[in-house]
């Protein structure tokens, strides 16, 4: 391996995508079990934060979930650096997962990949229907999985998601690979596998 991988996934709400990137990071620790992985996921940390009851960050943090809205730009951003300057070094592989989510993200992705001078980022985009995310969704049965609460999921994605990862689309060192989310957890493992050559 001459550089570290540098991965952002993205997938709607029952895409598998946490389940998928799970069995990256197992297949990157036995391929490169001296590289560590740097996982960075803002939503583990806003759920930290809502979980403080002491945090006055915390409490707006959850609010605004609670109404259903995206965190603010700044906040994502924030988060996200936040978790690079701790613990990125030139080194380590980078997963990046629910992020970037809206067009300033990406912007702000973008920058940090240039900073760190991390070429060659793959993207990795778990493509399902809605009728099938729908499908998934209602059979979690969580709270917010009303058809309401669906619906505006994939508003959201539609309106800020999808921009976000396009605005990788023809730019140099970065490759998007669409794979179908619609097949056995193991089919789409080793589809990745395949596409990615890993």
């Amino acid at each position: 391996m001459e550089k570290p991988y540098t991965f952002v996934f993205f997938g709607i709400v029952g895409s598998g995508k946490g389940t998928q990137i799970k069995l990256l990071q197992e297949l990157l620790k036995q391929k490169y079990p001296s590289v560590e992985n740097v996982y960075a996921y803002p939503g583990g940390e806003y759920l930290k934060l809502t979980q403080d009851v002491n945090s006055y960050t915390g409490g707006l943090v959850k609010k605004t979930f609670e109404l259903g809205h995206l965190q603010p730009d700044f906040l994502t951003i924030a988060i996200f650096t936040n978790i690079l300057l701790n613990s990125l070094t030139p080194e380590k592989h980078l997963i990046a997962d629910g992020y970037p989510r809206t067009l300033d993200q990406a912007k702000a992705f973008e920058s940090a990949i240039n900073f760190y001078s991390r070429g060659e980022v793959k993207i990795v985009y778990i493509d399902i229907t809605k009728e099938e995310a729908v499908r998934r969704m209602k059979l979690r049965g969580r709270s917010d999985d009303t058809d309401a609460g669906i619906s505006r999921r994939f508003d959201e994605y539609t309106n800020n998601v999808i921009p976000a990862m396009n605005y990788f689309n023809e730019k140099p060192g970065y490759t998007l690979y669409k794979i179908n989310g619609e097949q056995t957890v193991e089919q789409v493992h080793e589809d990745i596998k395949k596409t990615l050559n890993l």
